[in-house]
């Protein structure tokens, strides 16, 4: 909770639905399918950084442990005619480092691009079974990494910041069923029609809101206490404002959420 709290920022409902969840998880000595979690919204809002904290609470060691897996559909999965091949790998992978370690950690980000059919090869893991072939599943967490919904909800936060409604009102009940139908019939989604979302295998479907101008901040302040600087709020300011905000008309949403937050600040190294 103090890591998402000093590390996470604008995201109150991801940071509580993935706390409850893995929290509940943890405590429970017999659970009945391992966590599955989707993480869904634009670039840079922190999905990736979540799922980092998330992977270092169970192997402190993070991504750099053997008990951690980052699949990124991109660089792992390119290729259409290979989807067949990519399936077979992916469970013997998967079956593989479970039966090594039955906590482990997989992490699938770009999911927005891989080719549908793939993520399906891993159902029988997800599911409700006590064994599958004589290995457990039952203790592994997955994390599904996409961009897509986050049209859905950076427009129910747009809707909600017009009607005068403060953002931390925003509840799970207000996106989660938008997202599961929306990423279900998007062709640019790697769960396209899955059965992983017609089982109703997937426990939360967690949205993360596009950033305002006040979470840059906070982002490039964090920034600068983590490379040893004194906290400059001209310097704060200044890349806050070098960011491109939406809607065109009001400028409330970073596009970048704070992606560029390192980069920007790097310009700015010399004061």
């Amino acid at each position: 909770k103090a890591q998402l709290d000093n590390r996470l920022f604008g995201q109150h409902l991801a940071k509580d639905v993935v706390l409850k969840a893995v929290m509940g998880f943890s405590n429970n000595p017999s659970p009945k399918k391992p966590l599955i979690l989707s993480l869904h919204g634009w670039a840079g809002t922190g999905k990736n950084f979540l799922s980092q904290i998330l992977a270092e609470q169970v192997h402190p060691a993070g991504l750099r442990s053997k008990f951690v897996h980052l699949f990124l559909a991109t660089l792992h999965f390119p290729h259409q005619d290979q989807v067949k091949l990519y399936k077979e790998q992916l469970q013997n992978w998967i079956r593989g480092n479970v039966s090594a370690c039955p906590s482990s950690v997989f992490i699938f980000d770009e999911m927005d691009k891989m080719h549908p059919g793939i993520i399906d090869a891993i159902k029988p893991f997800l599911d409700y079974y006590e064994e599958v072939d004589g290995v457990s599943y039952r203790k592994a967490i997955f994390i599904f990494l996409s961009n897509a919904g986050g049209d859905l909800i950076n427009k129910a936060a747009l809707d909600f910041w017009l009607s005068g409604k403060r953002r931390e009102d925003i509840q799970l009940k207000d996106l989660e069923r938008l997202l599961s139908v929306g990423v279900f019939n998007n062709k640019n989604s790697g769960l396209w029609h899955s059965s992983i979302i017609d089982r109703y295998l997937i426990d939360y479907f967690v949205p993360f809101l596009p950033l305002e101008q006040k979470h840059v901040k906070m982002c490039v302040r964090a920034e600068m206490t983590a490379r040893g600087y004194a906290v400059d709020e001209n310097i704060v300011q200044a890349v806050a404002e070098e960011m491109t905000y939406f809607p065109k008309e009001q400028k409330i949403y970073s596009d970048k959420g704070c992606k560029t937050v390192q980069a920007k600040l790097d310009i700015h190294e010399d004061l």
